[in-house]
């Protein structure tokens, strides 16, 4: 079995822990390690191979954290826009084999009982052989209205026999009551030529598009990267796969899961999954609380001191506070939408942003200057580039930097400088063995990051 997994959506309601460029499922949430990591050990024990699906942008965010669990034989599909979950799955289903049977799975979703999972894996593989989609129901805790739910025919709980939208609370309680409905995981199950059968008879539209642009694509490494085009990828109409196939298909079955399923999909639920300490708080070393009690307070650096706060909500990272009771965590997707109204980079983009060569920290920002922190990894190297509108100073703090400047090619040492003119071509390299530490000064009448005019990358980007 191929585990399929999915690294769309961007956790907008779990900011400022989650940006675009680090979304919640890539953020060292527990004791150092990622809900996509913690995805792949889970399915890693009933499935062969892992296949990604992700954006562009955050392929090498995805390759360091799998180097780091050790999962280095990993098939990649890269979209550079996502157009929903029928689009990348049926991306996906068609490098793969007719007759093989693909799980597929978000990233950023928490299961605590294993063994009860696995045996729903198993259950889900025998039913896809046989030729069913099949979706996992969860077994709900509760009358929960931000999940969909699926109604199982009372004779045969197997058998889907509807799917049904985020019901209000009165609705939903009788769905709980009648022992018929499930909670949507979002969790798949099927044979290849299964799901691309179906997708063909009820969205062929999109079936049509997906063959065209996988077609198109850029295949390397012998095929275990696809990269598809921008254009390509836009001509694929946008659905999901409840909508373009689930809903509609007759071939459809659903395995009763009761596993310990949590979405995380706001800061309330992310409360229940860590441990706490006896006034009900989350355990944070870095949190003092006095008469404070069951609340979520995370940040790392800082101290945090709080004093009689009671089902609060505190979130403290080096850009950005966030405050709120924690019964009002589902509206931090407002405060997400005004920024990005405001035309603020908080959204999108964290303190330390991980690229393909290392990573980029800002330690200050105003209208005419930024300071980073930049360190590359032993072997790496920029792109080589120039910039309209900012100029550079580099400063190394440890290692050994090989400097491009124009036609110069040169060493910077620890606690020795260079500068970087206006619209100078220019690339910055680590040769060494150990991580080379920069400080960057940009100063300009424009910082932001898509000032960068990229003339040879070896990463390929844009």
């Amino acid at each position: 079995m191929i585990n399929l997994i999915l690294c769309g959506g961007n956790g907008t309601r779990l900011w400022p822990i989650s940006r675009s460029l680090m979304p919640k499922q890539f953020a060292r949430l527990f004791d150092g390690s990622s809900l996509f990591q913690r995805t792949v050990k889970t399915n890693a024990r009933t499935c062969d191979t892992q296949y990604i699906v992700s954006n562009a942008e955050q392929y090498f965010l995805a390759k360091d954290q799998l180097e780091e669990i050790g999962a280095n034989d990993t098939r990649f599909l890269l979209e550079p826009v996502g157009r929903n979950t029928a689009p990348a799955i049926a991306l996906a289903c068609l490098g793969l084999k007719p007759d093989d049977i693909v799980l597929v799975s978000p990233s950023d979703h928490v299961i605590r009982k294993g063994e009860a999972y696995e045996a729903c894996l198993r259950k889900a593989e025998t039913l896809a052989k046989a030729g069913a989609l099949v979706t996992f129901g969860i077994t709900p805790t509760g009358p929960e209205t931000g999940y969909g739910y699926i109604e199982a025919d009372g004779e045969n709980s197997e058998c889907v026999k509807r799917f049904v939208e985020k019901p209000d609370l009165e609705t939903a309680k009788k769905y709980v009551e009648s022992g018929r409905f499930f909670w949507n995981s979002g969790i798949f199950c099927f044979k290849v030529s299964t799901f691309l059968s179906e997708l063909g008879n009820f969205s062929p539209d999109i079936l049509a598009a997906a063959k065209l642009a996988y077609a198109r694509s850029k295949k390397e490494n012998r095929e275990t990267l696809v990269r598809v085009q921008h254009d390509d990828m836009m001509n694929i109409p946008s659905n999901s796969i409840d909508y373009a196939v689930m809903e509609k298909s007759n071939k459809v079955k659903v395995v009763p899961s009761d596993i310990g399923w949590s979405d995380l999909g706001a800061f309330d639920s992310l409360y229940g999954e860590y441990e706490h300490d006896e006034n009900g708080n989350n355990k944070n070393p870095k949190h003092l609380g006095i008469g404070s009690k069951n609340s979520l307070v995370l940040g790392a650096q800082r101290q945090i001191c709080t004093i009689d706060l009671d089902h609060m909500l505190i979130v403290d990272t080096p850009d950005a506070l966030l405050v709120a009771p924690l019964s009002s965590s589902q509206k931090v997707k407002a405060v997400v939408d005004e920024l990005k109204a405001r035309g603020s980079e908080l959204p999108r983009v964290p303190q330390t942003v991980n690229r393909p060569w290392g990573t980029y920290s800002v330690l200050e920002a105003t209208d005419n200057y930024k300071m980073k922190r930049i360190v590359v990894r032993p072997g790496e190297r920029l792109s080589l580039q120039k910039h309209l509108h900012r100029s550079e100073h580099w400063v190394v703090v440890s290692g050994t930097a090989t400097c491009t400047v124009g036609d110069k090619v040169f060493y910077v040492r620890p606690n020795e400088s260079t500068y970087i003119p206006v619209g100078k071509e220019h690339r910055l390299q680590n040769e060494g063995r150990l991580p080379l530490v920069i400080v960057e000064v940009q100063v300009g009448e424009y910082t932001g990051e898509d000032d960068i005019i990229r003339v040879q990358d070896d990463y390929k980007r844009a």
